[in-house]
């Protein structure tokens, strides 16, 4: 009931008390939706801080302020030097209004939609608007006066906002008659226009400041409306910035558990499909044993598999090439098979002991229950959210990190284009996957120092994987410094020319399996 007509009925008079003789000393802000307006009377100041968001618009009133030296900008110039008459409120509305005694008035319409701030610097002067989208608030005036209504005594009053009908409900009003509804409904109006004690409550699990005790009330007020405001504003904004912090790290470990429990999963199946299949080894053996009953140019031969119990297999083969040719290519894909199980068998320990890393992080996350332990907990477990500047650091590649060098791969023809055109400097190596289509493969250079060969052989394992040969056993990729490779005036986005190369042979892969990568 921040922004109740009944608790702006309180406010008003409580600041023609504080306010009457001030003058605007100041008027700016410094973050988004925020207007700050500083007034003084001799050695004495009072601030004003109007929250203007669509989510949660506020009158704060903080005893003091410290205007930041950089990121604030000016505002409502006439508005400076303007003297306080009083302050009033619209009837049955959510609008304060403060008079200047120059005829002038600044409206602060704190609807939850579309809040906004309205100055006039004089009676008949153009409206000035804060958010300056909502044209129709130039027009900004009070609203006639409610009939009554004998059928629902609640439309006559519809100021009352939502806590008044949720505390009538709960003491038998829909249960009640036509005259007891009507009585109830005035006994609360009565209440409110002269309460006896503002609350603190938590309704429906936000922090709510009332002036009937409803929810599970945790704190009695005095009647003192700003004094109300300067506790409830920072109360409910930390708590705030908790529950939204909260549930950002819950949700981040949750999909980091979920993730690395369904990477697992899919190696985990990939591992057993190459456990229960025959091996590249077992078919090179098989066809070498049986050599001499193999005929040239055969498309396929059936022999006895002595690794299944002596049951008979067809192995198909190449015309074009001899038997012993087709044994040595299924020998070396043999030693990449073993190269992938490896890998597969590192990547499920690697990517379950993640998932249970994060479903121990929930577990003791429900524990903590204030802002600042929070944070703290976050930054121990390197789970603070980036910061705007490293957000505008972020590229626009997908970005791995390996030995202190960082790998950019592009995300399609487009994206490579601009990585290899504009983020490649020339000292930088410059990988793809040789004589298909594919993502262009960027490794950052460090002045003075060689890339180790490792370094090399992973990102070329990316080049593979972010390719048309991603399914091959082994895959050419291209390697030379970007300054040999330029594209030709009229290409299509990603098509280059590469003037000089050296090509090593990788097996597809991601050898980090980062999330989001």
């Amino acid at each position: 009931m921040h922004n109740n007509y009944y608790f702006l009925r309180q406010l008003a008079p409580a600041l023609t008390r504080q306010l009457a003789g001030f003058r605007v000393a100041t008027c700016f802000s410094q973050e988004k939706d925020e207007l700050v307006i500083g007034l003084l009377k001799d050695e004495q100041e009072f601030w004003i801080k109007a929250q203007l968001s669509a989510n949660f618009p506020v009158l704060a009133l903080p005893e003091t302020f410290h205007r930041a030296r950089t990121n604030s900008v000016d505002l409502l110039p006439s508005l400076l030097g303007q003297e306080v008459a009083d302050v009033s409120v619209f009837p049955h509305d959510r609008v304060l209004r403060l008079h200047f005694t120059g005829g002038g008035s600044l409206l602060f319409k704190l609807y939850g939609p579309r809040p906004n701030a309205v100055f006039r610097a004089a009676a008949e002067a153009p409206a000035e608007l804060f958010h300056q989208r909502y044209t129709a608030d130039a027009d900004l005036a009070p609203a006639p006066e409610p009939l009554p209504d004998p059928t629902n005594p609640l439309r006559s009053f519809p100021g009352l906002g939502d806590v008044p009908p949720r505390y009538l409900r709960a003491h038998g009003y829909d249960a009640a008659d036509a005259d007891t509804r009507q009585r109830m409904v005035r006994e609360v109006v009565a209440q409110l226009e002269n309460p006896a004690h503002f609350y603190l409550a938590a309704v429906e699990d936000k922090t709510r400041l009332t002036m009937l005790p409803v929810g599970d009330v945790e704190q009695e007020l005095a009647p003192d409306a700003v004094a109300a405001l300067r506790l409830f504003v920072p109360l409910t904004l930390g708590r705030r910035a908790y529950e939204t912090e909260l549930r950002q790290v819950r949700q981040q470990l949750e999909k980091r558990a979920e993730e690395a429990t369904i990477s697992a999963s899919q190696a985990r199946t990939r591992l057993y499909a190459l456990e229960h299949t025959a091996g590249y080894r077992q078919t090179a053996d098989l066809i070498m044993a049986n050599l001499s009953q193999i005929p040239a140019g055969a498309a396929q031969v059936e022999v006895v598999d002595f690794y299944q119990d002596n049951q008979p297999r067809t192995i198909k083969l190449k015309p074009s090439e001899t038997p012993q040719r087709t044994a040595q290519n299924l020998y070396r894909k043999a030693k990449n098979q073993k190269i992938e199980t490896e890998q597969l068998q590192e990547r499920i320990e690697r990517r379950e002991t993640e998932a249970l890393w994060c479903l121990e992080r929930l577990e003791e996350l429900a524990a903590i229950t204030d802002l600042r332990a929070l944070r703290t907990w976050r930054k121990t477990h390197d789970l603070l959210p980036a910061t705007k500047a490293q957000e505008a650091a972020e590229l626009p590649f997908k970005v791995f990190t390996d030995s202190g060098y960082t790998i950019l791969v592009g995300r399609n023809a487009q994206n490579n284009d601009l990585l290899t055109q504009r983020y490649a400097h020339k000292d930088d190596l410059w990988l793809h996957a040789k004589d298909v289509t594919g993502s262009h493969v960027v490794i950052k250079q460090k002045p003075g120092h060689t890339t180790p060969e490792p370094v090399v052989e992973r990102a070329a394992q990316l080049a593979a994987w972010y390719s048309r040969r991603k399914n091959d056993s082994l895959c050419p990729v291209t390697v030379t410094p970007k300054k040999f490779v330029r594209k030709r005036k009229g290409a299509v986005a990603g098509q280059v020319v590469v003037e000089r190369e050296r090509v090593v042979l990788v097996v597809p892969a991601n050898p980090f399996e980062r999330a989001g990568a």
